[in-house]
């Protein structure tokens, strides 16, 4: 018998798998307890991790190994840490680092060369990037005022930028944002994600009750929040490029690997966790 072969196209595919995770997604993040997301969380920053030490240039498996069994130990020793004020000293680290990370990307033949420096400079710009994150959206979460809603807008203003980034740019996109990084990623694709983000805080604080300033302040940080996901989305690329992959691993069908989904959301965390501190400071009654 004649064996017929469909083949399903990149895009395709990509809604498909998508269409899977977003509802998991916002499953998990509103159902779970703040300890069970944590750890669910904290097993894809160990997955997207064991990625990353590949890109970063380590070629041995029981290095990479080591390196990530250290993480979870991190990971667990953090937990009991949480309400510290080291967590929030964390993710403040987190948001100077992609500060940092934008001058990277203007000098982005630093760390190219495949030495060993080079390989531990990048494996400590991974915990920078993932760890601060995963405390952020912990402490989002066990907020006692709507945690879980809150860390929900924070992963649909990536969610939805993103979506909008794509379409926006496929329609309109002309200007290469960064074409020595990532050729396909356009200006017009970020002017959509920033309107993206700014309707998507606009509707969710009216949601959340805020009003006046408090709603200009949330969609300000929504705009912060978006560009913070485009720099952690251009720095994931130049890493890629330069350890000469097109995708972090083959996780996902048509979305590539777990630090492919999360690379904007690890961006994006700890900017809008700390934003929101301070708004929650400067608009107490």
């Amino acid at each position: 018998p004649r064996v017929i072969m469909f083949k399903v196209s990149p895009l395709k595919q990509s809604t498909i798998t998508a269409l899977v995770l977003a509802p998991i997604g916002v499953a998990i993040v509103l159902l779970l307890p703040t300890s069970a997301l944590s750890v669910f969380t904290g097993l894809t920053v160990v997955i997207g991790l064991w990625e990353w030490t590949r890109m970063a240039g380590f070629t041995s498996r029981p290095l990479r190994s080591a390196a990530v069994a250290i993480v979870v130990l991190l990971l667990v020793a953090l937990w009991w840490l949480r309400n510290e004020p080291l967590a929030w000293y964390l993710i403040a680290a987190g948001v100077a680092w992609w500060l940092v990370a934008t001058l990277w990307l203007r000098n982005f033949s630093f760390g190219a060369a495949p030495t060993r420096e080079n390989a531990a400079i990048k494996f400590l710009a991974g915990l920078l990037a993932t760890i601060p994150a995963w405390i952020a959206l912990s402490k989002l979460h066990a907020e006692p005022h709507r945690g879980p809603a809150w860390a929900l807008l924070a992963l649909v203003l990536v969610w939805g930028a993103d979506t909008a980034a794509y379409f926006t740019g496929k329609r309109f996109g002309k200007a290469k944002l960064a074409p020595q990084i990532s050729p396909n990623k356009t200006i017009a694709g970020v002017y959509g994600a920033l309107g993206c983000g700014a309707l998507i805080a606009a509707v969710a604080g009216w949601l959340l009750d805020l009003r006046g300033i408090a709603l200009v302040a949330l969609i300000a940080l929504a705009l912060l929040t978006v560009v913070a996901s485009v720099i952690g989305d251009l720095f994931e690329s130049l890493v890629k490029r330069q350890a000469g992959v097109k995708d972090s691993g083959n996780l996902f069908p048509g979305h590539g690997g777990m630090f492919d989904r999360l690379d904007g959301v690890f961006a994006a965390l700890p900017v809008f966790a700390l934003g929101k501190a301070l708004l929650d400071l400067a608009f107490a009654p």
